[in-house]
This record gives structure tokens, C-alpha cells and sequence, in this order.
């Protein structure tokens, strides 16, 4: 029962990073840094994907050449933009780092940075919902560029 849980825990978390994914490679290059900044909502996205897949959120640092901006109570932006191909990058980290917390014992694990304090499964949850929010908001940007948007994933085709 628990290998039928967890891989349809990953079936639904990769779906949701796969959509997240199509939207990075669909955004053309004008779009990437304009007004809007696509790519700041794809990068927040990832920088919280990757802390919210963390064990230990109070010793969470994201892998280089990302920094902690994110965390900093001013809204501080990042010092550059980084480029699809980073962002992709990172996407493939939190994937990575997906599958190999899913294959622990999640269900005894919890997730606690002071303020929330969830089970690992609930947790989970919460971090796909996140990433679905802002795929829709990066959606609605290439929407209103080009109607072709990215497909729907039901589930991801990446084996866990």
C-alpha cells in the first residue's frame, strides 16, 4: 500500500513540475524578462519548490548560483536574471530531490520551519499546489501572447 501511495504522490508531484517545465520552454525570449518577469515567478516557484522538498528547512541553502534572496523579509529580487536554461536546471534539481524523498519514509516524516508544521504527505500537498498556482500564472502570460499554450499533464511519464 505505501509503494502505491507514494507513486501516485510522484505521479501527481512530477505532472505538476512536467507543467511547470512546459511553460519555461514555451516562454519566448521577449517575454522572458519584460514587465511581468516570467522568469522571477518561475524562479520563486523553484527556490520554494526546493526549500519545501528539504528535510531540514532551518539549514536550507539552494545549490549554486541561486542565493537566499527569497528569503529576505524586504522582497528583495535576485541580483541577475537567470536564464531558461538555469531555471530548467533547478527544476531538474527539485525533480531529482522529489523522487528521492519520496522513496524515504514520508509517512513518519514531518515538516516543521516554525510556522507550519505538517506531516510530510501534507506537506507535499501543499508544495504541488504552489507549484500549480504559479504554472497558471505563467500560463495566463504566455496566454496572453499566444494562445497555444502548454499541454496538460496528467501524470508525469518519469518513474519514481
Amino acid at each position: 500500500m505505501d509503494s502505491t501511495i507514494k507513486t501516485e504522490i510522484w505521479s501527481q508531484y512530477g505532472a505538476a513540475l512536467d507543467m511547470l517545465e512546459n511553460a519555461l520552454v514555451m516562454c519566448p525570449d521577449t517575454l522572458w524578462d519584460d514587465e511581468n518577469k516570467f522568469w522571477y515567478n518561475a524562479y520563486h516557484c523553484l527556490f520554494f519548490t526546493d526549500y519545501d522538498l528539504s528535510t531540514d528547512p532551518g539549514n536550507f541553502h539552494p545549490p549554486a548560483p541561486y542565493t537566499m534572496s527569497e528569503m529576505d523579509p524586504s522582497g528583495i529580487m535576485p541580483e541577475r536574471t537567470y536564464t531558461k536554461e538555469e531555471l530548467i536546471a533547478y527544476l531538474q534539481h527539485s525533480r531529482d530531490k522529489c523522487r528521492n524523498l519520496i522513496k524515504q519514509d514520508i509517512f513518519n516524516m514531518r515538516w516543521n520551519n516554525g510556522r507550519r508544521k505538517y506531516s510530510m504527505t501534507e506537506h507535499l500537498m501543499h508544495s504541488m499546489r504552489h507549484i500549480q498556482h504559479h504554472t497558471g500564472q505563467l500560463n495566463m502570460m504566455l496566454g496572453k501572447i499566444d494562445h497555444s499554450l502548454p499541454i496538460w499533464v496528467s501524470q508525469t511519464k518519469i518513474k519514481l
